[in-house]
């Protein structure tokens, strides 16, 4: 997707009001648009965690969630999740077994973004984009936190999506 892809605008109730230029809404520091995130997890209940790769232009070469993007204006959050998965990680998410495990907004949890989180049950590293990322890991929770803990970076909302969704693994 690119800069001038068109983002739905949403009320605190997640309500469209209106669209804007992607570009514009980064420009602007809004939050009211739509995003997805979502995470591979393991039957170990260990997370598939990728590094960003250096040429991204927010957070390169931080740790991210499996899976994450915008939601196109008209979209819905579970097409983005399908679309995503398959530009990022060239999965057919019906492949798998996936659920919704977590919606979170600016202003209850801090996030950038309203954002639904999905959870996909796999224990395969999925043939993920080399342009989208450089690397990964399987980790716990624990071993995610404590890889920030020892100074790793990771992608702004990566903690509180974690927090919110470690009950759902």
């Amino acid at each position: 997707m690119s800069n001038d892809e068109i983002l739905d605008l949403v009320t605190s109730a997640d309500e469209v009001i209106g669209q804007e230029k992607r570009r514009l809404v980064y420009a602007q520091g809004l939050s009211n648009f739509r995003v997805i995130n979502g995470f591979i997890c393991n039957s170990k209940k260990q997370l598939w965690i990728p590094r960003r790769h250096q040429s991204k232009k927010l957070f390169p070469l931080h740790l991210d969630a499996s899976v994450g993007g915008h939601v196109a204006s008209g979209e819905s959050y579970l097409d983005a999740f399908r679309r995503e998965a398959h530009e990022e990680l060239n999965l057919d998410i019906n492949d798998f077994s996936y659920s919704s495990v977590a919606r979170l907004t600016p202003h209850e949890h801090g996030t950038s973004a309203f954002m639904w989180v999905y959870l996909i049950k796999n224990d395969n590293v999925p043939p993920y984009n080399p342009n989208d990322f450089v690397e990964y890991f399987w980790l716990s929770l624990e071993e995610f936190f404590a890889k920030i803990t020892r100074g790793d970076r990771a992608k702004g909302d990566l903690f509180p999506i974690l927090q919110a969704i470690k009950n759902s693994l």
